[in-house]
């Protein structure tokens, strides 16, 4: 097995390219925005993307932030990662927000404004139980294990 799965894609602009990866070993494929957009400190806005997949059953596409939008502008993702399920048909879409204080961020039609990753994804099955098995761990939450 050559570690590829096939992803069914409708482009919904026909303009722009399908999702590809920048480099070989690449875990996330480039996604795009169809529109212009320029969003305000503070603010986030929904960017399309043009594309609609179709992923076998069994997977997910997560959508993940780009660290170079981060690191330069300031920007996020809202719900990061997003997660389009194996059953969703429609567009995908990038929720972005400007953590930036002062300057806004600009967004021109086909910039790179997020990664798509595709993964195999287990189903759970859950089940009630009284008492859980025992950890090492245990209980222990948030900044549990030092500093």
């Amino acid at each position: 097995m050559d570690g590829t799965v096939d992803v069914l894609v409708t482009r919904l602009d026909e303009g722009l390219p399908l999702p590809s990866y920048a480099h070989p070993g690449d875990a996330g494929a480039d996604l795009r925005t169809t529109v212009d957009a320029v969003v305000e400190p503070g603010e986030r806005v929904v960017l399309p993307t043009g594309l609609a997949l179709a992923l076998p059953e069994g997977y997910a596409a997560f959508v993940h932030p780009r660290s170079g939008l981060a690191a330069r502008y300031g920007v996020a993702l809202v719900n990061s990662p997003g997660t389009v399920d194996a059953g969703y048909r429609g567009e995908v879409k990038v929720i972005v927000v400007n953590l930036d204080k002062n300057a806004p961020v600009v967004f021109h039609r086909g910039d790179r404004i997020a990664q798509l990753v595709v993964q195999r994804v287990e189903r759970a099955r859950f089940r009630e139980v009284v008492r859980l098995p025992q950890a090492a761990r245990g209980t222990g939450g948030f900044g549990s294990t030092g500093r």
